[in-house]
């Protein structure tokens, strides 16, 4: 391929620039012009696209964010849409696309591929919720993120003898609530993967106080069937504590990229540009074991990702 276009899709990720530089560089190294577009999928529909360079990409790989924009486009859902942003790729005369996202994002893409597109994803999502790669862009910086905020609250917490809830982001993957609670030592961690019990959680709580503990730490995925504030509320009534909560919320979206992230946006776009070189398409690009992996597009949407599961008995030991 001669030319190549670049777009960032769904919620942004620490490590989106450090992805759109990599592909920049690696596409103009093949000797490959590359386009970015705007705004996701609807820039794709408006035709808001610009020529990047070197300069284009120049002191952005420590940014969060994506200097490119991103949007949720409804309109690119409908047959309509996607064969207007058909349109405008074939008249700009794009070969192939990188898309960097999460599950929306791969989703368009696959409509955009049996249309007849090259396309190649590369995994930008904080939630980690993508079964074929390891990790995703943008999720070890949430976590550390999240690990900050927990020792922050952890102080004002101990100072003033009361538990905090802290809800994190993840609606169907509780990843962040999971590796920040083990590693932040919470005292209990609420995922969507798993049931809880209200009761056997209340009476973790009494017993710390009664063994002399003046605080505790719970973390909570959003996804968790009850509500951040009905528990709060619940708890208060079981168990007669000073309970108060903290929703971080977009906090953890943002920032600058930890070296993890800036790693992997690195490698798989680089990858991605290089596969396109090739006349590669139709794969997602991601990391499994250490080593980048192209896993057929189609294969990729279909793989949910399965909570360690094994990690939450340790939770319990760590934090008794």
């Amino acid at each position: 391929m001669r030319k190549i276009g670049i777009l960032t899709s769904g919620g942004d990720a620490p490590g989106m620039n450090a992805c759109i530089r990599a592909a920049v560089r690696s596409a103009l190294y093949y000797d490959m012009k590359i386009i970015g577009i705007e705004r996701g999928y609807e820039g794709l529909i408006d035709g808001t696209f610009r020529e990047m360079d070197l300069a284009s990409v120049g002191d952005i790989l420590h940014r969060g964010g994506t200097i490119l924009k991103t949007a949720r486009s409804e309109r690119f859902r409908t047959d309509e849409g996607q064969y207007a942003a058909i349109r405008n790729l074939e008249k700009a005369g794009i070969e192939g696309l990188i898309v960097c996202g999460g599950d929306g994002t791969y989703r368009g893409a696959l409509d955009l591929q049996k249309k007849g597109v090259s396309v190649i994803g590369v995994p930008a999502t904080i939630d980690n919720d993508m079964g074929y790669t390891d990790f995703t862009i943008g999720f070890d910086t949430a976590v550390n993120t999240v690990l900050d905020a927990i020792s922050m609250i952890r102080d004002t917490s101990s100072s003033h003898e009361r538990t905090t809830i802290i809800e994190v982001m993840g609606r169907e993957c509780g990843d962040i609530a999971l590796y920040s609670g083990l590693t932040g030592g919470a005292d209990a961690i609420l995922i969507p993967e798993l049931e809880f019990s209200l009761g056997e959680l209340a009476d973790k709580l009494v017993k710390g106080i009664e063994r002399g503990k003046n605080h505790s730490v719970i973390i909570k995925a959003e996804g968790v069937e009850i509500s951040t504030k009905e528990l709060q509320q619940k708890l208060q009534e079981m168990t007669a504590l000073d309970i108060r909560t903290v929703t971080l919320a977009y906090l953890q979206r943002g920032g600058s990229p930890s070296m993890a992230d800036r790693m992997l946006a690195t490698l798989t776009a680089n990858e991605a540009a290089k596969l396109l070189y090739d006349d590669r398409s139709g794969v997602a690009v991601g990391m499994t074991g250490g080593r980048i992996v192209a896993t057929p597009l189609r294969d990729a949407v279909g793989i949910r990702r399965e909570a360690n599961l094994a990690l939450l008995p340790l939770i319990d030991m760590l934090s008794r």
